[in-house]
């Protein structure tokens, strides 16, 4: 595996959207961001959290390549593997009657449902079973969270949008950045307002993968396209100890439902 420094801090390449794997150096992003947050933090955040985040952003690598996702770039027995998985699915009643995720449909047999199918595959090192039951348990959690359409809910965090995490701009490959900062939970009493009971805790991990769902809207999901996206996380002031259940519930929730999703993370 190639590596990347940002400096002298290596940036992993994650195969899933917390699993690292790491790579080379890094040169000067050229090309400015095009989008702007959904919300723009107030003044005194304006430098120290955002401007920050863009700057650590402004690095990517010249030699990074994500994979192409074309079937004929695939080893014999990785295209075994991908024919293996769509034959278990077609033959599942269960998929056939709860087989989509971001609108598409996995049992199509296109160019589109293969570039998923081989994240599955891949975050599970083409074993087929285990891509099969990573998949279904994923379809399960996707319908019962109601993934779908998350992204369209209120869920009264308007003073977190555009702060703590949020998707901004791309970089020069194309990828959707996205920023996160929980450096502000620092402040006890904004710390209590979000996660001060269960109930709170669970909104909050609804939200943050509403922002996820956001980004992945970004991607094109197809061979040879921009199929990731690039995590950008600032630590400074982040209080840890706090925010350890918190850390290991978007984790576990991420690795288990969104595989491949993570170019690069950028700390």
């Amino acid at each position: 595996m190639q590596k990347f420094h940002l400096g002298h801090s290596p940036i992993p390449h994650s195969p899933s959207m917390e699993e690292d794997h790491s790579s080379s150096s890094m040169s000067i992003l050229s090309t400015p961001f095009l989008e702007t947050p959904r919300k723009t933090p107030s003044k005194p955040n304006k430098r120290t959290i955002v401007t920050t985040l863009m700057e650590a952003a402004t690095f990517t690598s010249s030699s990074f390549k994500e994979d192409t996702y074309f079937i004929s770039n695939l080893k014999s027995s990785e295209k075994k593997a991908l024919k293996q998985l769509k034959e278990k699915l077609l033959s599942s009643d269960e998929i056939n009657n709860n087989g989509s995720m971001w609108g598409v449909c996995l049992i199509k047999g296109d160019d589109v449902a293969d570039v998923l199918l081989l994240k599955f595959l891949r975050a599970r090192d083409f074993r087929v079973n285990d891509a099969y039951t990573m998949l279904v348990k994923c379809l399960s959690w996707r319908k019962e969270f109601g993934a779908e359409n998350v992204v369209d809910e209120d869920l009264g965090f308007k003073e977190l949008e555009g702060v703590v995490a949020f998707t901004h701009g791309f970089d020069r490959e194309g990828h959707p950045v996205c920023y996160n900062h929980y450096g502000v939970f620092k402040d006890k009493e904004m710390y209590e307002r979000v996660f001060g009971d269960d109930e709170k805790l669970k909104k909050f991990l609804r939200w943050r993968v509403q922002v996820l769902e956001r980004g992945i809207k970004l991607l094109q999901f197809k061979p040879g396209g921009v199929n990731s996206l690039i995590q950008v996380t600032d630590l400074k002031d982040m209080p840890k100890s706090e925010l350890r259940v918190v850390s290991n519930q978007i984790m576990s929730l991420f690795q288990d439902n969104y595989p491949e999703m993570v170019a690069r993370k950028v700390p």
